[in-house]
């Protein structure tokens, strides 16, 4: 059962600097995932291997850090925010994995490492992404049927997987800077990428049992981080080596895919990055000093290099 928050609450504790407030997300993160995941040698052994393959690649796991946030920001105890730290992992690292099947994006790399189905073959990493998204929703269902609800939006047809689908539309068509190509670019990355991010702070604020003030507040955050963050992913494509991004750069503009960049050039691009950090840091207003932490990250999520 969830905590219900009526009653005033102490201080959320203050914020510390975000290399270390990341690493020890990604601490608390990698625990609840080993909970959640099957061991490697447990039947059946290869599928499992796979999901551990991506699953445990690295990466900085902002999501589940951006739950933690939250759900201090709410002044909510860690121990409670476990299942959506793994649960949003589990199912970004499902997206990851059939992002980058040759019938998506066709990618090699993937957290500096072999992707999963050049790890493994194509039909295991099709399972593996199936039965990690499967994975995600078994978990956060210790949090309550509102909590999976959240999980599913995001995950569905009207976030992450819409958004995939119209990326893949918008393929080869024409890129410039007129309003179809920036309201279809808008669409895409609201989809891909900040549905995830507003759902994952929303979870930590389920998580701490936050007001529907707080909880509104940490959803206009996320969505406005998130779509900071992929603008920053898109100038790093643009810009960024192979070692430095852990993955192959270039892609986007050789398959000709609407980023950023490609509709507003670099510079606007980056303008256009601090403007959604300003409108991120405005949003935690109700939340008051609680809401610290989330503002330093915000601005690591458009100030980093990888």
């Amino acid at each position: 059962m969830l905590p219900d928050r009526r009653e005033p609450r102490i201080r959320a504790r203050p914020a510390i600097p975000v290399d270390a407030f990341l690493s020890e997300a990604v601490r608390l993160a990698d625990a609840a995932l080993e909970c959640a995941l099957p061991r490697a040698d447990a039947w059946p052994a290869r599928l499992h291997q796979a999901m551990r393959h991506s699953v445990f690649a690295g990466g900085k796991r902002l999501r589940p850090a951006l739950v933690l946030g939250a759900c201090r920001a709410c002044v909510g105890d860690d121990v409670l925010c476990a299942p959506a730290m793994a649960a949003i992992e589990l199912l970004h690292t499902y997206t990851l994995v059939h992002d980058d099947l040759p019938a998506m994006d066709d990618d090699d790399l993937r957290r500096g490492r072999p992707t999963c189905h050049k790890a493994f073959d194509e039909a295991t990493a099709i399972l593996a992404g199936d039965a990690l998204q499967a994975l995600a929703f078994e978990t956060v269902a210790a949090l309550g049927a509102d909590a999976v609800a959240v999980l599913a939006r995001a995950g569905g047809s009207r976030g992450v997987v819409g958004g995939q689908q119209e990326d893949l539309d918008a393929e080869g068509a024409p890129v410039d800077a007129s309003d179809a190509c920036r309201a279809r670019l808008e669409r895409i990355h609201r989809g891909k990428t900040a549905a995830m991010i507003a759902c994952a702070c929303e979870l930590g604020a389920l998580s701490a049992g936050a007001s529907p003030a707080e909880r509104a507040a940490l959803v206009r955050y996320g969505e406005a981080v998130g779509l900071a963050f992929q603008i920053a992913d898109d100038v790093l494509d643009a810009t960024a080596s192979a070692a430095v991004l852990g993955k192959t750069p270039g892609k986007d503009a050789a398959q000709g895919k609407l980023t950023y960049v490609a509709v507003y050039g670099l510079e606007r691009a980056r303008s256009e990055a601090l403007r959604l950090e300003r409108d991120a840091v405005a949003a935690l207003a109700p939340l008051g000093d609680g809401g610290e932490q989330l503002v330093a990250l915000a601005h690591f999520v458009v100030g980093r290099d990888h």
